[in-house]
């Protein structure tokens, strides 16, 4: 039987997407975050250390997967906490899971529906863990599911932006551009602007489609579908007038001038 308060572990590669759902969970009564992880062997040390109820685990992050790493904890049978899966996979691939799994949220994760998880969680643990046969039927669909996504090359389909004291998680495609200064990130949509916690550009441009996001400049990352404007510029370089409220004019070094008029047929 657990204690009154719900220990949980939140594991995801992002630090802001953690920081977003540790402050929804901490919203919630009797439940107490009791460590985070930000990548799968963090997530086994941590519940070594702390021996959470519930752990929050993120699919796509690199080394290992949430799915490797409910593997894992499945192997220790009844000592194993309950899990809930948090992922931007379409309700399809989701559904595949359904019939043991604690529960899974679809990011952006929704108040409401993450109390919907934390109460069903609190109900499977104090009917006790699930049983050896269970786990195995879990572990086999896990494996079912990893099998399928093999070879897949797996983007971000959200990231995680800190506007203001709040976090908010801003799908892809909506991004105009990305661009560094003074060591800080800032991603620009249509309708917000925000810091990213990515640490340099080719950490967030790994985690997009690199057909879309071009880096055009050292510091400056761009959606291609988002560009409003070709300017002409001096020996034969290019500006980028974006499709922000702004305008804002981003510039193109030489060797991304040459790409990008190969690629409009400029």
């Amino acid at each position: 039987m657990m204690s009154d308060a719900l220990k949980v572990v939140v594991v995801d590669d992002e630090q802001l997407a953690r920081d977003e759902l540790c402050y929804q969970l901490q919203r919630i009564a009797e439940v107490e975050v009791v460590a985070q992880a930000g990548n799968g062997l963090e997530a086994l040390s941590a519940v070594d250390r702390v021996e959470p109820d519930l752990v929050f685990l993120d699919i796509q992050m690199p080394g290992l997967t949430g799915f490797e790493v409910a593997r894992r904890l499945l192997t220790r049978g009844a000592e194993s906490p309950a899990m809930v899966f948090v992922t931007a996979f379409d309700q399809h691939a989701i559904e595949a899971f359904e019939v043991n799994a604690v529960d899974y949220l679809l990011k952006p994760v929704e108040p409401a529906r993450l109390e919907q998880a934390v109460d069903r969680a609190r109900r499977r643990i104090e009917a006790g863990r699930p049983s050896a046969a269970v786990g195995v039927q879990l572990n086999d669909q896990l494996e079912q599911i990893v099998k399928m996504m093999a070879g897949r090359q797996v983007r971000r389909d959200q990231v995680a932006i800190r506007v203001g004291e709040r976090f908010m998680l801003v799908q892809a495609e909506e991004i105009i551009f990305a661009s560094l200064a003074d060591e800080s990130i800032t991603i620009v949509t249509g309708q917000v602007a925000g810091t990213s916690n990515y640490r340099t550009l080719d950490d967030l441009q790994a985690r997009l489609d690199p057909e879309v996001f071009w880096r055009v400049h050292r510091s400056h990352l761009v959606n291609i579908n988002k560009i409003k404007e070709i300017v002409p510029w001096f020996s034969r370089n290019l500006i980028l007038r974006m499709k922000d409220a702004k305008s804002t004019e981003i510039p193109v070094s030489r060797a991304q001038t040459k790409r990008l008029r190969e690629y409009l047929k400029l």
